[in-house]
């Protein structure tokens, strides 16, 4: 897995949140953090990739049987 920039921000107290530039967001809340940080963060990649892939017209297209059975792989 490639580097990704990680940037942890607070709730205030008055429900004020300040979101980190960035192209993904994900919101967890931090006692979450530690239960599934990895399974996140490598699905987090994955959806970056895929969309890379898709901008770049290297997609391919599929029926919903062929779909489900790749899908079933990951």
């Amino acid at each position: 897995m490639g580097m990704i920039d990680i940037a942890v921000t607070k709730l205030s107290s008055k429900g004020q949140v300040v979101i980190p530039l960035g192209d993904q967001l994900i919101l967890k809340k931090a006692s979450d953090l530690g239960k599934n940080f990895e399974e996140d963060l490598t699905f987090a990649k994955r959806t970056e990739d895929a969309l890379k892939r898709y901008e770049k017209g290297l997609y391919k297209e599929m029926n919903a049987r062929d779909f489900a059975a790749e899908i079933e792989e990951w």
